[in-house]
């Protein structure tokens, strides 16, 4: 992409739909897996319609090498597998503390971005990474509780986090040679498949749920999949996942914000210092890869 401006733009854009999956989880009345089977299902099926319908895409999907097929599904399970768990960790801790630890993903994407694509970040670069994850740490603090369910919760979405910084370095590595499209699609209907076969090894209902759950999970495919996940997998061709996945630490933000208006949860002194911190770190960070470009 020649404009920095424009990717920037449509990375915060994405990371805002992104903000909404904790949101909708929470309004859904649903098991994790069946949450992350639906958010999955639901976001191959809109995305369907662009590939039978562009030749190109087609002709890309059918002539994939086995080398592409195996990293498009082993995205898939990454995928599947964190949002099991990440699902799963709202179940036993807040929203706010499950999101900050979640978007802890820059601690894991700097380690392998430097060992696995060989980036280099200056110490402005590292500091903006340190005050934004200060931040956001600042913002789930009073959520924090070790002990008991909460900590199993917490546990449970740092994994996550390790999970989907794989998913993206993949992503990274794939999108270079393939597209949009045929990318996401195999990554997100192979997530469905795996999803359903643990939800039948669970015995778990597939169907009988309210109309404000059935409306959370295509709010998750449609606003958080399609105008965040699918956002982030077009990018990952220009930037890197490291500027992604801190980009994402201001999930914490609109987290907080919809949950505001939504949840009816209040924004405290403490949160509005944290979303100070994030925005700080996350502007420090950006503007001294730029110059490192």
């Amino acid at each position: 992409m020649k404009s920095p401006l424009i990717s920037y733009m449509t990375l915060f854009l994405g990371v805002f739909a992104l903000s909404t999956s904790a949101i909708f989880v929470k309004l859904a009345d649903a098991p994790a897996t069946i949450t992350a089977f639906y958010r999955m299902f639901f976001a191959t099926i809109m995305l369907l319609p662009f590939l039978l319908a562009n030749k190109k895409n087609r002709k890309e999907l059918c002539s994939l090498s086995k080398n592409q097929w195996g990293l498009g599904l082993l995205s898939g399970v990454f995928l599947a597998a964190h949002y099991v768990l990440w699902f799963e960790s709202l179940n036993y801790t807040s929203v706010a503390s499950s999101t900050v630890i979640v978007t802890l993903q820059p601690l894991f994407s700097m380690v392998g971005g430097y060992f696995l694509f060989k980036e280099r970040f200056s110490k402005g670069a590292v500091m903006g990474c340190l005050v934004a994850i200060a931040g956001s740490i600042v913002i789930g603090w009073q959520d924090f509780q070790i002990s008991g369910k909460a900590l199993f919760g917490d546990i449970l979405a740092f994994i996550a986090a390790g999970i989907i910084t794989s998913y993206f370095f993949i992503g990274q590595h794939v999108r270079k040679r393939l597209s949009l499209i045929p990318y996401s699609i195999i990554s997100y209907a192979s997530s469905a498949l795996f999803l359903s076969m643990f939800a039948f090894s669970q015995q778990t209902s597939f169907v009988n749920y309210s109309t404000q759950t059935w409306l959370s999970f295509i709010g998750l495919a449609f606003i958080a999949t399609i105008l965040g996940q699918t956002i982030f997998n077009w990018l990952l061709k220009w930037l890197s996942t490291s500027v992604i996945s801190m980009s994402i630490l201001g999930e914490t933000i609109g987290t907080c914000i919809l949950a505001y208006f939504i949840l009816d949860e209040v924004i405290s002194l403490q949160q509005g210092i944290g979303i100070a911190l994030i925005l700080i770190g996350l502007a420090l960070f950006l503007l001294q890869q730029r110059n490192n470009e």
